[in-house]
């Protein structure tokens, strides 16, 4: 008999006890007071015992689902050099607060009332890849409903590290990731979940200022559970910003003046070689490469791990403005030394002039060299005619001033004892010397034909090499950014 008297007397005090406990949490024990504001009972109805050091749960065991949920609002800064990406986002969560539910009626229907965030207890969900505060506003209130739901919105100034990948750059795009995750508490007390749903997530692009110098894609999420050594598990919400840099700006400010010294450099190849501006137009072209250089250095994204393509395009191109000037040095000086030279080596003449000339579709040599002998040729004839004409002339004076005189008694008397034969010598030694000295010059200038040859040859085989280089440089690095700008 005692023990069922006591057995009842607990039963009826858990009923009192539950339902005091569920008049408090639905507020049936409250009468509106129409001396002060709705929105004044309320709140002081529900903060005025309210503990913001205890996770806001009757029974321990319940676990608290944050549902979170990110919109990008700007890319603020992409720096490449210490690896941090800056972003401005709003954020947004909401939770269940069992501490926090009220009925509308009670209070003048009020559905959902602002309270102050330091009042109420808040998640500690926070983003794994900070690096800096950023310089955000405060946001003191949240919104309560009279379920219990609490949202929480906020812009955030975001400064996380981000591993940048600058090799594709002007024409890179960059996957940085935002994790949010509960610091201290593991899963069974916070979970995390999605607010949207994930494909609304990935292309809102809402309140996304599209202005700036960076695109973006998409925002990718994902979720996952995490422990570290066997410990508890840990939920984890990822969000993959993906965004894609506009490259106008640099294509026009680093791409375009380095494409047109490029072609500068190819129309100077159309100089003659035995030309010698086109050595000073190869040098000036290497020197404004070299400042160009200089200019954009500061403009190039710096990182220790890497280099961009672009900055190695820079480099290929000042090598082949190198390569450049030096054929033209080695061709001019062939061109310009050919009384220093003996004559083309028959095995230079073979393969220069028969087979490399055919294969440029340049002259043959068998039709170029009769045109330069048949040219040496008229000159000499040329000189030898001018020399006959002046020693006719000369002769033509002397005979006319003896017969002038009308005495050749003289003349022939001269000739009579012996002096004749040394004068004659004396004139055949001149002739001789002056057909030396065309015989030197017509072999000089032979020379110096085989040799033009020679250097014309080589400049337009060197000019077609150098030009396939280019192209196909030029060709792959194309076709490798247009891949990464439309991929």
């Amino acid at each position: 008999m005692v023990l069922s008297a006591w057995w009842a007397l607990l039963t009826l005090a858990l009923a009192a006890f539950e339902l005091q406990s569920e008049a408090v949490r639905r507020g049936k024990n409250r009468t509106l007071d129409t001396t002060k504001p709705a929105l004044l009972q309320l709140s002081e109805h529900l903060l005025t015992h309210y503990n913001k050091g205890v996770r806001p749960v009757w029974d321990w065991r319940t676990t608290t689902n944050v549902a979170i949920d990110v919109m990008v609002y700007a890319i603020l800064n992409v720096d490449e050099k210490n690896q941090v990406l800056t972003t401005y986002i709003w954020y947004r969560q909401h939770w269940i607060d069992e501490f926090l539910k009220w009925h509308p009626e009670d209070f003048d229907n009020i559905t959902q009332v602002s309270l102050p965030t330091e009042s109420i207890w808040v998640p500690d969900i926070l983003i794994n890849e900070f690096v800096d505060v950023g310089k955000s506003p405060d946001i003191p209130y949240v919104y309560v409903r009279h379920q219990g739901e609490v949202q929480n919105l906020k812009p955030i100034q975001v400064v996380t590290a981000c591993s940048l990948d600058i090799y594709n750059f002007p024409f890179d795009v960059q996957n940085c990731s935002l994790t949010f995750t509960s610091w201290l508490h593991n899963i069974r007390d916070i979970n995390l979940s999605l607010w949207r749903h994930p494909e609304q997530v990935k292309f809102d692009r809402s309140v996304f200022l599209n202005q700036g110098e960076w695109e973006l894609l998409c925002v990718l999420s994902h979720f996952r559970e995490f422990s570290v050594q066997g410990s508890d598990s840990y939920p984890e919400m990822k969000f993959y910003v993906v965004i894609r840099r506009r490259p106008l700006f640099y294509a026009v400010s680093l791409l375009l003046p380095s494409i047109f010294l490029m072609v500068m450099d190819i129309v100077g190849f159309y100089l003659p070689p035995d030309c010698g501006e086109r050595v000073s137009f190869k040098i000036t072209l290497l020197l404004g490469y070299s400042v160009f250089l200089i200019i954009v250095s500061d403009t190039l994204p710096a990182t220790a791990i890497g280099t961009p393509l672009i900055g190695i395009y820079f480099v290929v191109c000042m090598a082949l403005l190198v390569l450049s000037l030096t054929e033209t040095i080695l061709i001019v000086g062939l061109v310009h030394k050919q009384d220093l030279q003996s004559h083309v080596p028959d095995w230079v003449k073979w393969l220069v002039l028969d087979r490399a000339a055919v294969l440029l579709c340049c002259r043959d040599r068998k039709q170029v060299s009769p045109a330069w002998a048949q040219s040496a040729e008229s000159t000499r004839h040329l000189d030898s005619n001018d020399s006959s004409t002046k020693l006719n002339h000369y002769s033509g004076e002397t005979l006319q001033e003896y017969e002038g005189a009308g005495d050749t008694r003289p003349m022939l008397a001269t000739l009579a004892r012996g002096e004749s034969p040394a004068m004659m010598h004396s004139i055949l030694q001149e002739i001789i010397a002056i057909r030396h000295f065309l015989e030197k010059r017509d072999a000089s200038r032979t020379i110096a034909c085989e040799w033009l040859q020679v250097g014309y040859v080589l400049d337009a085989l060197l000019f077609r090499a150098y030009l396939v280089a280019v192209l196909a440089y030029s060709v792959t690095l194309g076709m490798l950014w247009s891949i990464w700008q439309y991929a």
